[in-house]
Parts: structure tokens; C-alpha cells; sequence
């Protein structure tokens, strides 16, 4: 008995928790409009250079969903482990010459990108506790503002990404999404709702883990499910039936597809 009333609070927490991450501010920027971005920038931290970086994994998606232009497509990654945006010197991955000044196609050739316009877009993200925590969250906030200005400033779209909760503090979501959503209605910026996205897939399937095991950092089957949200959010196109699937098993890459896909239209409002 102690043990069906143990693992049904349990289960009573997950619903609730994904219940709550529901009830945030609604977002004011809900797309990027059909000149969406073929080069990002990714500024983070290990949430994103997990798994052989969650932005190959972006890349990979657009070239499948798009194979006639593959080669237009790029993804460049800027991770501090442990970072929040305030460690992030942004300004310098905007100079000439440098970051994403040459990159690699499919067959190992260099491939040297134009000087005038490096990225079309950058997607950054605070550490996983910074946009919520009491020392903190003032950091996140201002930050956020000046890096977009900065990004802005050399001709790329400003992008915050979202992240996910522990495995152990499912409240978190609310908590971030609504963080994350502030701020980027505060700065005319998308969000992109990778922690909703976590939370629906949890309340959904719960027995599919999308955490390593220290709780925190992204499973396999975590980073392709973000992966698929970036895609979506930034393409307004749906991931379900896109052949890459990151050698995830079909049923389980086709769920979280589908995840990404409603928790974007759910997020946006469409």
C-alpha cells in the first residue's frame, strides 16, 4: 500500500507540475516570418554542447528538411561549461575573421562563409538556475538585454532559448518559462520553449528519460527533443516525418517530434 501511495504522489507531481508550467505570460514575439535564419550562433553552455552539440543536431534537421540547399545551412557553438550570459564576451563573436569565418562541409572541405554577415541568428541561453535564482535572476535580465542589443547591433536576429528543469525539481518549468518569456517580451526577441517541451514530453511518457544521470544535463533523446524545438521555432515548419533522427529508435524520435511541434504551436498560440 505504502508503495501505490508513493507512486501515485509521484505521479501526482509530475501532472501538476506539467499543469503549472502552462499558466505563464504569453509570448509577444511568436515568429521569425518566412525569411527564417540558415545560420545561428549558439551561446551557452554544456545544455548545448552535450551529445555532440544540440546545434549539429539543428543543422542536421534543416539539411533533411531541406536537402536541395543543405550546403546554406550552418550552426557554430559558444559554450562555457557551467556559463550564465553574463560570462559570454558576445560583442567579440561578432568581429571579423574570426568565429564562424570558415567552416566544414560534408566532405571535410573548408568552406570559408561571408565576411559581411556571419550569422543570420543567434540563440543564447543563461545557466540552467540563473534566470530564477535570488542572486541571480537581476543578472539574467540585464544581460539579456545587452547581448540582444549586441546581436542586433551586427545584423543578426536575437534569440533566447528556454531550458529545461532537473529531473528532481519539475517546478522549475514554470519558473524558467516564465523567466525567459519576460525577457523576451521586454526585448522584442523570440523564445524558443525547450523547457515546455521537457515538461510535455515528461507528462506524456514518463518513463522515457531525457536526462543524463546527474539530472541536469540532456539525454541523448533530451538534446534531439530540444533539437526538434529550435527547428521548429525558428522555421515554423513541423519536424514530424523529418528523416534524421539522430539514431534515436523511430517511435521515440516521432514522439518527440511531435512534442517539439505542439508545444511550439501551443507556446505560440497557433
Amino acid at each position: 500500500m505504502r508503495s501505490f501511495v508513493r507512486g501515485f504522489l509521484a505521479m501526482l507531481a509530475v501532472l501538476c507540475a506539467a499543469a503549472a508550467a502552462q499558466a505563464q505570460t504569453r509570448p509577444q514575439v511568436t515568429s521569425l516570418g518566412p525569411d527564417y535564419p540558415k545560420s545561428e550562433i549558439f551561446i551557452g553552455n554544456s545544455f548545448f554542447y552535450f551529445n555532440n552539440g544540440m546545434p549539429s543536431h539543428v543543422s542536421l534537421l534543416e539539411k533533411a528538411a531541406d536537402p536541395e540547399h543543405k550546403q546554406d545551412y550552418r550552426a557554430t557553438m559558444v559554450t562555457i561549461g557551467g556559463s550564465g550570459l553574463d560570462w559570454h564576451d558576445v560583442e567579440s563573436y561578432f568581429r571579423p575573421g574570426a568565429i564562424g569565418s570558415y567552416s566544414f562541409d560534408e566532405h571535410n572541405d573548408i568552406v570559408f562563409n561571408s565576411s559581411g554577415k556571419l550569422f543570420d541568428a543567434a540563440v543564447m541561453m543563461d545557466c540552467s538556475q540563473c534566470p530564477i535564482h535570488p542572486k541571480l535572476k537581476a543578472v539574467f535580465t540585464d544581460y539579456a538585454k545587452k547581448d540582444i542589443e549586441i546581436v542586433r547591433a551586427h545584423g543578426a536576429t536575437p534569440i533566447l532559448f528556454m531550458s529545461w528543469a532537473y529531473a528532481d525539481r519539475p517546478e522549475m518549468t514554470a519558473e524558467l518559462a516564465e523567466a525567459y518569456t519576460t525577457a523576451g517580451n521586454a526585448n522584442n526577441a523570440l523564445v524558443i520553449p525547450a523547457g515546455l517541451a521537457f515538461a510535455r514530453a515528461r507528462e506524456k511518457q514518463p518513463e522515457l528519460n531525457l536526462h543524463a544521470p546527474d539530472k541536469r544535463h540532456p539525454s541523448l533523446a533530451g538534446t534531439y527533443l530540444a533539437a526538434c524545438t529550435v527547428f521548429a521555432a525558428l522555421t515554423g515548419r513541423s519536424p514530424v516525418g523529418n528523416s534524421y533522427l539522430a539514431g534515436i529508435d523511430p517511435p521515440t524520435a516521432r514522439f518527440l517530434q511531435q512534442v517539439a511541434w505542439d508545444t511550439v504551436q501551443d507556446y505560440y498560440g497557433k
